[in-house]
């Protein structure tokens, strides 16, 4: 049987991204840099925050949040869960939409038109 945790009230289960050791330009970060916000998957949502369809985050959304009221949750070996409550989101990551590549203009039947070749 396995362990799962449900949130109750206004909350979210999130389990934290793994921390980066070293950022795009090369810097080696320490264990202990304090970061105010964190970013994480949503795992689990209440019930209460399910119903609410004005909440714009849902199950295996990215998010970014800030760690300062979550309750951590020591449930799986080497992963971070954390109960946070939904004030505490502070964004959500999407992807942008595809652009849509652009079609050329359909022919109209019974022209003859040729483009103008002048260079």
């Amino acid at each position: 049987m396995s362990d799962s945790v449900e949130p109750l009230g206004p909350r979210i289960l999130i389990r934290k991204d793994e921390g980066r050791q070293k950022t795009k330009g090369g810097i080696v970060l320490p264990d202990s840099t304090e970061i105010p916000t964190i970013t994480g998957r949503v795992v689990e949502i209440s019930l209460e925050v399910q119903n609410k369809e004005d909440f714009p985050v849902r199950k295996y959304d990215k998010v970014l949040f800030n760690p300062k009221q979550a309750i951590p949750v020591d449930l799986e070996p080497g992963n971070v869960l954390y109960v946070v409550p939904i004030e505490d989101i502070v964004a959500v990551f999407r992807k942008a939409p595809k652009p849509r590549a652009k079609r050329p203009p359909a022919d109209k039947e019974g022209t003859d038109e040729t483009p103008n070749e002048e260079f």
